[in-house]
């Protein structure tokens, strides 16, 4: 798992209220384990393209936190 993705999430999670102190794997699902919305993904999208000058979201919607992380590699 990522560190930096993981803490990115979990910005992102505090900054809109969220929990952000539940357990994020690779496997796990933007939507359904995190509780991401459409406005939790857009700042996700910003903050990982700061950090890493990547879209992830470029070629479409990604579902996990894995597909992130192998957008990434």
């Amino acid at each position: 798992m990522n560190k930096k993705v993981e803490e990115l999430i979990r910005i992102v999670l505090e900054n809109r209220g969220k929990r952000s102190d539940i357990p994020i794997h690779s496997e796990s699902h933007l939507r359904d384990d995190l509780g991401m919305d459409s406005l939790d993904l857009a700042e996700l999208t910003v903050r990982i393209e700061a950090e890493y000058d990547v879209d992830v979201f470029a070629d479409g919607i990604v579902s996990t936190v894995g597909e992130i992380e192998k957008k990434l590699s």
